[in-house]
């Protein structure tokens, strides 16, 4: 035990910056991933064929590719078409179109589930399209969606760990420098894996459940 501290106070600094890194990356991904999933979904659901086609494409490639792949794909080809991103940006967006792939079908589903009848009593109202979906339909699907979009932010958070491969100098690859230095694997990667599992346990997990709960009240269903 007094090894570990000692190894932390030594080294606990990098973790403290790679774990930093690592929410920025983890906040930067989960907004682009909501954005592009609500985004993707709704499209999946209008009457018109062109915007069905192109979420449908979307959501195929970024579901049936390797998160790696499209990592390497955005941060290392991209360039030789005359794009390129800065390490930080293309980690966040990596992470975060392909977990927005498998988010837009959680928002499909979702507003799929809303039980018939809600649309039946909208349109008795003389709603709008819109004002239907932002008045009735949608606040409905949310609560569906909450408990599904709470794992997928999980897996989000530990999908960041890639862009270390990218040397953002995020948890992981500051447990990796650490690790090259002091080849003390255990106390490295048993740090990281600590973290990872506090940071999803006591932020992520709680958060989703809280915004749960509060939603369901609002609903009317606490």
């Amino acid at each position: 035990m007094e090894h570990y501290l000692a190894f932390l106070h030594q080294y606990g600094p990098r973790f403290v910056d790679g774990t930093i890194v690592t929410i920025q990356q983890t906040v930067f991904a989960s907004l682009v991933a909501i954005v592009l999933a609500f985004c993707f979904g709704l499209m999946r659901l209008v009457p018109l064929r062109i915007a069905q086609i192109t979420a449908t494409i979307y959501i195929e490639f970024f579901r049936g590719t390797s998160l790696l792949v499209q990592l390497y794909w955005i941060f290392y080809v991209l360039p030789l078409f005359g794009i390129t991103l800065d390490k930080f940006v293309a980690g966040f967006l990596s992470v975060g179109m392909c977990l927005g792939a498998y988010g837009a079908e959680l928002v499909r589903g979702s507003i799929q589930s809303v039980p018939r009848g809600q649309y039946e009593a909208a349109l008795a109202l003389n709603m709008s399209p819109a004002k239907r979906m932002m008045r009735i339909i949608f606040p409905q699907a949310l609560l569906i969606m909450l408990p599904a979009w709470g794992n997928l932010l999980i897996e989000l958070l530990k999908g960041t760990a890639l862009v270390s491969l990218i040397s953002v100098t995020d948890l992981m690859f500051q447990a990796k420098q650490t690790n090259a230095v002091t080849f003390l694997s255990v106390q490295n990667f048993g740090t990281a894996l600590i973290i990872y599992y506090l940071m999803a346990r006591l932020v992520v997990a709680p958060g989703m459940r809280t915004f749960e709960s509060f939603w369901a009240r609002r609903m009317g269903r606490g």
